[in-house]
């Protein structure tokens, strides 16, 4: 006999703790998804972003396989990439700014491009870090979970920096990410990568201490040497409201910052070595309150074996504090939103949890939120969750954190533009510091302190800092493997370069370039001021190699466009300060001349002097020069283009700065390009 168990749409998510975020792609989705994007030239997703990650950049290097270079842009600006890429809420952030977002397609999907390229880079195995320097000189101790370390650490590494973390969450780095947000949403094996990513910089972990009189306070840390301290503890203690007091969890009842530490231990592999048991739940659940965290109990809720999950909150969806993409899960998953209510008595019987009073909420003229005693709504309940928020109550942690003072909401006072806090060597950031909402926003807050951070302890020493911000990037040993190459006698850097086209317009074009990282670069083609062009209008057509294909992402183009119409002296002061700038990148000058001796020694020698690496000798053109009768390689064969070449070779000075050299002199001293004009 077979038994068919079919499972009801109470019940499916049970124990079922697999990723459910819709941002997730495959490779290929990846691929599809890059090649979408526009590269805008002032970037919003860029702007949109508190780490202002390169967005664009990263995303180009997705759509090019290029996943190494994407995860680095992603890392050099945000060491927590891969768990922003699943937890941020981009809907607010670079998706809700997205250029595309009243297209058809909608906007790009950012958050699984970033997921996509840093999981891709989990699988490496290198070591993180950013600087050959030993890691001794002045100390910092940080009671903090990680997520704003890495900078921190980073930073100050660069600079002979030693660094001891303290954490308060028993024996496990990285507190509040891995203990409160789910397994479906952000993987315990994603944390423990940035964690180790972290810890390859050499930090120094204590676990299992906290910030607490009975512990470790900020005094105590100043005593025994540490020159600066940070503080990101975040906020320990739930909001509770008095009807919940004398109510334990035997009874039913949980606060979500007791509730989500225990699914995500028991639900995390490799989290947790204690074999914890999942929450055991059963029949209804109420969850109070409206942001993230309430979502996450909620959802979490139902894989605990909950059959129905009602979502309580005092105001309107127009007013809930979550972001979209939380909301809409648990919307996808069935739990009830009840808005307008606001508790007022639990009920119980035989002393367990049995239901909830509320009363109804309005909103006044005024906009004030009233309270309707005479509406009462009655739930009926096994479980309630508190998810109201937290806060820095304890007086212990207070009391530690002295001398740092507080402000009226009870938290540090903080400079928002240093991170500095009323002591100038104590800082803060995250939850604590009371301005950031969301782990990415806690992440800039790690790169703001670190460089004050960084500042500060220079100045004890007498050693001038630049008033601009320089992090340094995530770097590893894949960095170092040489991939210049030689030509000619000319070592290129790496083989990436810019042909003489609309990209190497002007000088700026090109430096920029060699500032992202280009190894060489022709100029746009230039002649003698006798010759100079006017009136340029490059003409930049889709090709016909794309198929229905529209958009970015083309296979190729047809481009009609004239030589530069800039001066000869422009490019060549252009080439001199370029090389001196970029002495290591290869500049190769692009000239043009018709058929005269004169002319194109005169040019050459221009160019050589300006100290070009090598010559371009552009010598046809049919893009509008053919009434100047410079396309004789179109109409007129090879033997007057073989005389403009004499023309550079013989016209230099056989002593110069070797332009020309090796095989190529070799080859035309023998006289072996009369092949061509044979031809």
């Amino acid at each position: 006999m077979y038994v068919l168990m079919l499972q009801s749409c109470e019940t499916t998510l049970e124990k079922n703790f697999e990723d459910i975020k819709h941002t997730t792609l495959s490779e290929r989705g990846a691929l599809k998804e890059a090649s979408r994007c526009l590269k805008c030239a002032d970037a919003p997703c860029q702007k949109s972003c508190p780490t202002q990650l390169d967005v664009k950049s990263f995303i180009t290097s997705i759509s090019n396989k290029n996943y190494y270079g994407s995860a680095k842009y992603i890392f050099s600006d945000n060491p927590l990439g891969l768990t922003c890429g699943m937890v941020c809420p981009t809907s607010d952030l670079c998706v809700g700014g997205c250029n595309l977002y009243a297209s058809e397609e909608g906007p790009i999907n950012i958050g699984g491009l970033q997921q996509f390229a840093t999981e891709v880079d989990l699988g490496r195995k290198y070591l993180y870090r950013p600087s050959e320097n030993e890691n001794s000189g002045s100390g910092i101790g940080m009671p903090l979970n990680f997520l704003l370390i890495t900078f921190l650490t980073s930073t100050t590494m660069i600079f002979n920096t030693t660094f001891t973390s303290l954490y308060k969450f028993d024996t496990k780095e990285a507190e509040i990410i891995s203990s409160e947000i789910p397994q479906y949403r952000l993987p315990y094996s994603v944390v423990d990568f940035e964690v180790q990513l972290m810890k390859d910089l050499g930090v120094k972990i204590v676990n299992g201490k906290s910030l607490d009189t009975n512990d470790i306070t900020i005094q105590k840390l100043k005593n025994e040497g540490y020159e600066a301290v940070f503080l990101g503890i975040g906020l320990p203690d739930p909001k509770k409201i008095p009807i919940f007091e004398g109510l334990t969890e035997d009874m039913g009842f949980y606060t979500s910052k007791d509730y989500l530490p225990k699914v995500t231990s028991s639900s995390k592999a490799g989290m947790c070595a204690c074999k914890s048991q999942l929450p055991q739940m059963y029949g209804k659940v109420i969850v109070l309150g409206a942001g993230d965290t309430a979502f996450d109990c909620a959802t979490s809720a139902l894989r605990c074996g909950a059959k129905r999950v009602y979502v309580v909150f005092r105001k309107g969806f127009t007013n809930i504090r979550a972001v979209p993409e939380e909301m809409e899960l648990a919307r996808e998953e069935k739990c009830e939103f009840l808005p307008f209510m606001s508790p007022r008595k639990v009920m119980s019987k035989n002393g367990k949890v049995s239901g909830m009073e509320f009363v109804r909420t309005e909103l006044d003229d005024d906009g004030n939120w009233i309270e309707d005693e005479e509406e009462i709504i009655r739930i009926k309940a096994d479980y309630i969750i508190s998810a109201f928020g937290s806060g820095l109550t304890d007086s212990k942690v207070v009391e530690a954190m002295k001398p740092v003072k507080l402000n009226r909401w009870g938290l540090p006072e903080v400079n928002n533009e240093t991170m500095q806090c009323s002591e100038p060597w104590i800082f803060c950031g995250g939850d604590i510091a009371g301005v950031a909402q969301t782990t990415v926003e806690s992440v800039n807050d790690g790169k703001t302190a670190s460089w004050y951070i960084h500042k500060y302890l220079q100045s004890l020493h007498g050693i001038p800092i630049p008033s601009t911000p320089s992090l340094p990037t995530f770097f590893t040993p894949i960095d170092l493997v040489d991939i210049s190459v030689e030509m000619c006698g000319l070592k290129f850097p790496n083989p990436f370069g810019l042909a003489s086209a609309p990209p190497t317009t002007s000088s700026p074009m090109i430096r920029r370039a060699f500032e992202a990282g280009w190894g060489f670069a022709l100029t746009k083609t230039y002649s003698l001021d006798k010759d100079i062009v006017t009136n340029v209008s490059p003409r930049i057509v889709r090709g016909t190699t794309s198929g229905q294909l529209f958009g970015p992402g083309q296979g190729a183009f047809l481009n009609i466009e004239l030589i530069s119409e800039k001066t000869a002296a422009y490019w060549c002061n252009s080439v001199t300060e370029l090389k001196r700038d970029f002495p290591e990148k290869i500049l190769i000058a692009s000239i043009m001349c018709s058929y005269s001796k004169e002319d194109w020694t005169e040019l050459a020698k221009m160019s050589e002097k300006a100290g070009a690496d090598a010559l371009e000798l552009n010598l046809s053109c049919p893009h509008g020069m053919g009434e100047r009768e410079w396309d004789w390689l179109v109409d007129r064969g090879m033997g007057l283009a073989c005389g403009q070449v004499r023309f550079v070779l013989y016209g230099r000075e056989r002593n110069g700065t070797g332009l020309w050299t090796g095989k190529i002199c070799v080859v035309w001293e023998r006289e072996e390009w009369d092949w061509l004009v044979d031809r």
